[in-house]
Parts: C-alpha cells; structure tokens; sequence
C-alpha cells in the first residue's frame, strides 16, 4: 500500500486524505473522457488540488484538538457539547468552526465574513502566508463545506442554517441568492429588467454590504449593465432602465473597495459617457456623480480621461442644469488634478465655459477652483486673455466676500500677469481706482497677500521704467 506521506500517522487526516484522492480520480476521469469541457468538475478539482495543498503545508499530522472555547448544540437534545475540531475546518482568523469557507487568489481558505472584514479593512494580502492578493474575489470552497457538514452530522453537530448566518455587514445566504437572481433577471424581459434594476438601486443605496457583493464577482458589473451594452442605437435606450443602471453604478462606486473594479470593467466608462449625453438630467448628473466618485483613485483619473469624459463634462456643464452643476464641476475638478487632464480640458473648451458661467456669478466657488487649477497651462491663460478674464476676476476680487475666492482670482491674475504684458494697463487702471489688488495685499490670506505683492510689484516697476524713459 502506498504511504499518505505527510499525512501518515494520524488515521483520521489519512482516511480524508485518501477520500479526496478517490474523488479528485473520479473528476479528472470524467473531465478527460467527456468531450465538452465540464467547467464545474474542473473548477471542484481545482478546490480539492488546493485543499490537499493546504493540509502539506501544515508539514505536520493534523491533530483534533478540543475546543474549550467554543460549544456546540447537539442536533437532536439541543444540549451543548464540546466540540472536537479538525484544524482544517477551522477558520485561521476567527480560530472557530466554518460556516462559509471561501478560498481567497492565494489559495487558502477562511470563514467568508472573517475575510471580508480582513478586506473591507484595506488589507490586500493573504493574512497566513502575506502574500500580495491579485483579486479580492472569494470563491466559495465546496468541498470543505461539505466535508464541515459531513463531520458536523456524524458528530451530532448543528450548525446554523446558511439563510440565518449573518456575516458583519447583515448579509445572509438568502441575501447573496437574492442578489443573483437579481442580476440574472438583467437577461431576461424588459419589464423584468426594469424591477430588479429598481430594486438594485434601492439596494445599493440603503445597504454598504451589497455594494460589496459586486465586488466579490467580475461578471456582476457587466451582468448588471447588459441591457445597456446591448443596445445598438440612442433610440433603443429605455431612458427609466438607464436611470436606474446607473445610479446603481454610483452607488457602487461610493463603496472604496469597489472603485478600481468598476472603473476598470470595460464596459462602465463607454457607458457612463453616454449617459452623459442622452440620459434624463438626473441620469446625467448621476453619470457625473459616478465619475466624481471613481476618479478618486490616481489610475481612474488616467484611465477616465484618456477615454474621453472631459468633452461631455464640460459641455453638461455649458448647458447649465441646476441639478447637474456641482456633480459635473466636482467631477472635472477632480480629473484636471492629473496634468495630461488639465491640456484635455482646455483643449475641449473648458476655459471659455467656466468663464462664461463666472461672469454670471454662477457656482463660482467651485469654477474658480478649477479655473485656478487650469490656469498652470499656457494654453489656458492665453484663452482667459481672450474671453475677458482679467475684467471678471478683478470685479469678484471687488464684490465677494469669500476669502478663497478672493485668493484663487489672484492667484489667477499673477500667473496672467508673469505671462500677458498685454493685461498690465488693466490692472493698473484697477488699482488706480479701486485698490483693489493693494486692498487684498494687506487683508488677504497669506496666499493671496503674496500673489498681490507680486503683481503690485511688477505694475510699480512699470512705472519706474516709464517715468525713468
């Protein structure tokens, strides 16, 4: 008889050991003598493969040990029973018997919610062996839960059912089962699209924990966006269905750990641009809202600007929506942060837009921190030339209150300043008048005090040189 090797010793870790054996001969038979490809069969090998690789590098006989700090309920006397056990069908995090054993990229297995928490806190490394994850997908591991369940019923063991087994964030089985199926109604009729991406949004709205179930699959986004994706034409867009789409996808993207799968999903920019251009207003300044929201992360800001999203921003922003205004102005604010975005907003028209909408005093508190942002491109402050700046910060400088508006105007005005000569007749002529620059030099913030100084500095020298010619 062939030796069990590091399994040896022990009869109860040899007798599983040699039934995975026989059951891992059976799946790769009938994987090989079957001609279509059995994905399930593969995928239940690939869970046995990992479990036995889990019990060698234990490098030792699994030993049962009793648990003198857990207790179980006897199935049928309801009394508590001590509980020997096995090491491998306990959690490595919670050191407590499974109940949803989930396998994690690097192959170990661990109790689901104990993982998701382990995750949700930031951490992206397998917490026994430190290893980088390369996802963060869980995949349930069939086999040990069915082995968990086996041992719990020899020993008279019960466990809690899976639809009253409550992770941290509230979700139970019955929870995840309703959540596919919602998913899955995406491929079906219209008027079953339209309920469950209803439901979805309302969902993803009132509970944190399922905007991370979508995170727990790649297919679940583009499951979820399908009857978008599909549509072929503006005129086959069911404006309600949209609507719904993608506010859930905005309410996905407000879960942290969602950010980078969404953005990186092929399908969710494509589709969040057009939203922009052919949604209801609301469906618009969601879309927005959505790419606010994603463009928190350095690699969406890249990946959101190279795919076009500026223009359609700032052309929702020209038309001048009260509903969308703040979402779009955060949303392009955000991406400018990124220097290749700043040349891709001046270039689409945005230096003309936000001007035109300062000059009629509207959101100017966050136009201008744009404006301010923009105004390190040459192409941008060349623009303010043209379209009048000068004249229009200078009368904000006069007329707001707001000492950040008051800085970000002459900010503005110094880098216009050090690069149009052409501008400095108009700003003498200001504080020949007004004060206004000289005013903002003693009471500014530092900043602004600064920034006036400077430009104080370079009118004064003006006119030493032309009183000296």
């Amino acid at each position: 008889m062939a030796k069990s090797g590091v399994f040896e010793g022990d009869p109860i870790t040899v007798a599983k050991a040699m039934e995975l054996k026989k059951e891992l001969q059976k799946l790769v038979k009938s994987i090989v003598e079957e001609d279509d490809i059995n994905v399930e069969a593969i995928d239940r090998a690939q869970q046995m493969l990992l479990t036995v690789k889990e019990m060698k590098l234990k490098k030792k006989s699994v030993s049962l040990k009793i648990n003198q700090n857990h207790q179980y309920y006897n199935n049928n006397s309801q009394e508590m029973v001590c509980g020997v056990v096995p090491d491998e069908f306990k959690c490595p995090l919670s050191k407590e018997l499974m109940r949803d054993p989930v396998i994690i990229s690097t192959g170990q297995t661990y109790d689901r919610p104990f993982i998701q928490k382990w995750l949700n806190s930031g951490n992206r490394t397998c917490p026994q062996t430190q290893q980088v994850l390369s996802h963060t997908i869980l995949t349930s591991n069939h086999l040990i839960r069915e082995m968990i369940a086996k041992w719990c019923k020899n020993h008279g063991i019960k466990l809690p059912d899976s639809v009253h087994y409550t992770n941290e964030e509230g979700l139970t089985e019955a929870d995840r089962s309703h959540f596919l199926s919602l998913l899955k109604k995406m491929s079906s009729r219209l008027p079953d699209q339209k309920e469950a991406a209803k439901e979805l949004r309302l969902l993803t709205k009132r509970m944190p924990s399922f905007r991370a179930l979508f995170g727990e699959s790649l297919e679940a986004i583009p499951q979820l966006l399908s009857p978008l994706s599909h549509t072929k034409t503006e005129n086959e867009v069911h404006l309600e269905l949209q609507e719904d789409l993608i506010t859930t996808l905005l309410n996905l993207s407000i879960h942290d750990n969602n950010k980078k799968l969404v953005a990186e999903t092929p399908m969710v920019i494509p589709l969040l641009i057009d939203a922009l251009k052919t949604g209801t207003i609301e469906t618009r300044s969601n879309s927005a809202a959505a790419l606010f929201t994603l463009s928190a992360l350095d690699s969406n800001k890249v990946l959101i600007g190279k795919s076009g999203a500026l223009k359609p921003l700032i052309d929702l922003l020209d038309e001048g929506y009260p509903l969308a205004m703040k979402d779009v102005a955060s949303a392009i604010f955000n991406l400018c942060i990124l220097h290749e975005n700043k040349a891709r907003a001046v270039r689409d028209g945005a230096v003309r837009v936000i001007l035109k909408k300062i000059t009629s005093r509207e959101h100017v508190d966050e136009l201008l921190s744009i404006l301010a942002m923009l105004s390190t491109n040459q192409k941008a402050i060349e623009e303010m030339g043209d379209h009048g700046a000068v004249f229009c910060l200078l009368s904000i400088i006069r007329e707001n209150s707001c000492a950040r508006n008051k800085e970000n105007c002459i900010a503005i005005l110094y880098t216009i300043c050090l690069s149009d000569r052409s501008t400095w007749k108009e700003m003498k002529e200001e504080e020949n008048v007004n004060r206004t620059i000289s005013q903002l030099a003693q009471n500014g913030t530092s900043r602004a005090k600064r920034k006036a100084s400077g430009i104080l500095e370079r009118l004064n020298r003006i006119v030493n040189l032309t009183h000296t010619a």
